[in-house]
């Protein structure tokens, strides 16, 4: 008999996918449940109409991330911090300052969690960040952090 799953399920499949499974396993088990439907021509027709709506939903969620990449990537970013006469920060420049500078300077909303950084920014220089936005979309960016020397 062949399902159509309606959620993940360990060591069969996953929600959307078609899977070929026992009678007894299907009526006894995984429709009553709720796991799964039966896969009629109907059934299928709306899971082809669900995929295509996935998949244009995806499209133009990755096509606004491009857009917006464009545009960050275009400008080059300055952020000002305390530091002592080493060069040394006092403190740190995290993910969220980048993204609040981001927001800032483009006056957009941008999430801290697209900011890929290994280990937090602790000396000034110049500094390549990695973003990753919704859609798999990857790029970056170039920051400065420019310090004024501490009394």
């Amino acid at each position: 008999m062949k399902v159509i799953l309606l959620k993940d399920i360990p060591k069969l499949g996953k929600k959307g996918e078609l899977k070929e499974v026992s009678n007894g396993y299907g009526r006894n088990f995984l429709i009553p449940r709720g796991l799964a439907v039966e896969a009629t021509s109907s059934e299928l027709a709306k899971l082809r109409a669900q995929r295509e709506q996935r998949e244009k939903r995806e499209e133009m969620i990755r096509r606004k991330s491009e857009e917006l990449l464009k545009k960050i990537v275009q400008k080059h970013f300055r952020l000002k911090a305390k530091a002592g006469s080493s060069g040394k920060l006092f403190g740190a420049i995290t993910s969220k300052d980048i993204a609040e500078l981001i927001s800032k300077e483009l006056k957009i909303e941008f999430d801290k969690k697209h900011i890929i950084l290994s280990d937090n920014i602790k000396k000034l220089g110049e500094y390549e960040i990695e973003l990753k936005l919704p859609g798999n979309v990857r790029g970056k960016i170039k920051l400065s952090i420019e310090g004024s020397e501490a009394e």
